[in-house]
């Protein structure tokens, strides 16, 4: 019996299990239905709205700013050449690398003793050539005057000669005498022709002594010109480069000793593309002077100067491309030839036009619009130039308008944003109104504070607003809403 009554139990307690099992199987499944054929919660969707920076697209009139790099050198050079060979005996004590000289300054002396002795040999043939010339000269007088001497005589001669005609016709005269006579002139006029050829010899004499005068003067002056030439002088002011000699070296004819240098008078050669070049022409094809900017930038320190463009280059040169141009410096302060430069030319003005930031601009030349409702639109713009970290557009349809001033691949046309502009004033907030609190009232607020969970600090700022004489309405106000008051 007992066997029996403990196999029933257990097939009771079996059963009951199953049981439970089933009931809490259907349950689960019943569960699952419901939650599947129950429709999804459905949450309120949010626009997504970013902020962006804005800048406003203002028309205005705008000279460009062409950047390019250049080389400067000086208009005023000078080589300074031995014209003569010989020992160098003095050198100025400004005549070294970088020494400064001024117009006129004796900066070298050669041995002027080889020359000054060619010289004075030159005019000692100089004063003979001067007495052969006072002596031909002498000699031409007296051979001047035995031709008027033996004209005289010949017209005597001839005068006898006519009266023994006269005799003969009359038939006193004999025909010996008439032939004497007759002898007796053609004596008389070849002694006239004799006077007349030393006559032209003297003449010949002194024309010759005139030429060796005029050569003796030539050589005189050659040679004080290579005396003088024993003396090198500064050309104008400025400053000295290549210095290649020292007192007491020998130098020969033409030796380079060294170059004058005006940095005074400096000019910058840079090369332009051929689309920048022809910016600068004018309506005429002619190269406009347009004003550049030259800066040298070394450790923080900024040298400048101002000039305007003079020449450009005949050439384009092999090998080269676009313009070499040439601009003249107004002022040189701190600068030097050689020196590799910034050059910032400044092109005629365009008009009607808008400076914005790069960033604005993306490579389809388009740029995001903001509507009434800030919403974004694609605008396409002409860019026109590029400064830097700006451009220069034309966009009729933006002026007066804002635009984005960075963007981003999350931006596009449609997508609502939220301006910013770092331009524009910041709103500085109004004051709180102030109310003054009676101590029934302050006591309350105080305590309700005390014993509140708020943070400590916040507790410390609220209490130290509280013990003032006069408390800001809005933290009245918050206090009270708490206090349900």
């Amino acid at each position: 019996m007992q066997f029996l009554r403990r196999s029933l139990i257990g097939i009771f307690l079996l059963s009951l299990t199953l049981a439970l099992f089933a009931w809490a199987g259907n349950t689960v499944r019943l569960a699952v239905q419901e939650r599947m054929n129950t429709e999804p919660r459905r949450f309120q969707q949010r626009e997504r709205v970013m902020a962006v920076n804005v800048v406003q697209v203002t028309r205005e009139t705008i000279a460009p700013s062409l950047v390019v790099f250049g080389e400067l050198s000086s208009t005023n050079t000078f080589d300074l050449r031995a014209l003569t060979g010989g020992t160098v005996l003095n050198v100025s004590e400004n005549f070294v690398e970088g020494g400064r000289v001024e117009s006129g300054e004796l900066l070298v002396k050669i041995d002027p003793r080889d020359a000054q002795s060619a010289r004075d040999r030159i005019a000692a043939d100089l004063r003979d050539a001067e007495a052969e010339v006072r002596d031909a000269e002498r000699a031409l007088i007296i051979e001047t005057d035995e031709v008027a001497a033996a004209t005289e005589q010949a017209t005597l001669r001839q005068q006898a000669l006519q009266r023994q005609n006269d005799l003969v016709t009359r038939g006193v005269g004999t025909a010996a005498a008439v032939e004497t006579a007759e002898l007796a002139v053609s004596a008389a006029n070849q002694s006239v022709l004799t006077s007349r050829q030393a006559e032209a010899q003297a003449q010949a004499r002194l024309d010759q002594a005139a030429t060796r005068l005029d050569r003796a003067q030539l050589n005189l002056a050659d040679a004080d010109r290579v005396v003088t030439d024993t003396e090198i002088h500064a050309p104008y002011s400025g400053v000295l480069a290549d210095v290649t000699i020292t007192q007491g070296v020998r130098v020969t004819a033409n030796e380079r000793l060294g170059e004058v240098i005006d940095n005074d008078q400096l000019e910058v050669s840079f090369r332009l593309s051929t689309a920048q070049y022809a910016r600068l022409i004018g309506e005429d094809g002619a190269l406009n002077n347009a004003p550049v900017t030259v800066s040298l930038e070394t450790q923080g320190f900024t040298l400048s100067a101002t000039g305007q463009i003079t020449r450009e280059s005949a050439a384009v040169g092999e090998g080269q491309t676009g313009r070499l141009l040439f601009a003249r410096l107004d002022t040189s302060t701190g600068l030097r030839p050689g020196d590799f430069v910034t050059v910032s030319i400044t092109e005629p003005e365009l008009r009607g036009v808008a400076l914005v930031p790069a960033t604005a601009i993306d490579a389809n030349e388009t740029a995001l619009l903001l509507d009434g409702e800030n919403r974004l639109s694609e605008v396409d713009v002409e860019v026109l130039r590029r400064q830097g970290d700006d451009v220069i557009i034309r966009a009729r349809d933006l002026y007066g308008k804002q635009i984005v001033a960075e963007r981003s691949p999350l931006l596009g046309a449609g997508i609502a944003v939220q301006p910013i502009d770092p331009t524009a004033e910041p709103v500085v907030p109004e004051a709180p109104e102030m109310v003054a609190l009676d101590d029934e009232k302050r006591a309350e607020m105080i305590a309700f504070v005390e014993a509140s969970r708020m943070p400590p600090p916040v507790k410390t700022r609220v209490l130290e607003q509280l013990a003032q004489d006069e408390v800001p309405s809005d933290v009245i106000a918050r206090i009270q809403e708490r206090m349900g008051s």
